[in-house]
């Protein structure tokens, strides 16, 4: 199991009035496609503007621009703790919008996938190397599969650039 903590810090998220519901599939399907072992898990999301994740991105990744989703992974607590917390997740809204509709896609899809590619960052997974990128890209299509969403990369010519996770 997955449990969502969300806050919205910033933004106007009007626009995706089913963010909450909809992050929670789309978390559980990221969970359910990874190899991740059976315990609980918590993340926290921040859904913010793309001034609040424009410093996020400047102070923790020396990047001073705003960018769709950036993933924050706790480490391992020693002992057993459950839920175990996996990390943060903050989403810009004004970043996500214009991406849905640069790219023709649903913005409730594009939002799915952002919080299904932050998922699987917390769970370790990454896509610094082609190898490891392809099997990301292979579990965020399978998720989004189980959610009835379109493959995200199918009708693209390259790749589009991934998220900053």
């Amino acid at each position: 199991m997955i449990d969502l903590d969300f806050v919205v810090e910033a933004g106007d998220w009007s626009a995706l009035p089913e963010a909450e519901a909809l992050g929670r599939r789309a978390a559980k399907a990221a969970l359910t496609v990874s190899d991740a072992d059976a315990d609980d898990y918590e993340v926290s999301v921040m859904l913010t503007d793309d001034a609040g994740i424009r410093e996020l991105n400047r102070e923790w990744r020396g990047k001073d621009k705003p960018t769709n989703v950036l993933s924050f992974p706790a480490p391992p607590m020693p002992g057993e703790h459950s839920p175990r917390h996996l990390g943060d997740l903050a989403l810009a809204c004004q970043t996500l919008a214009r991406e849905a509709e640069d790219e023709s896609k649903p913005l409730a899809h594009h939002y799915a996938h952002l919080i299904v590619h932050g998922v699987l960052h917390l769970l370790g997974y990454d896509h610094e190397v082609e190898e490891e990128a392809e099997a990301m890209e292979a579990l965020e299509v399978k998720a989004l599969a189980n959610l009835g969403i379109a493959d995200p990369y199918r009708d693209m010519a390259a790749p589009a650039p991934r998220g900053d996770g």
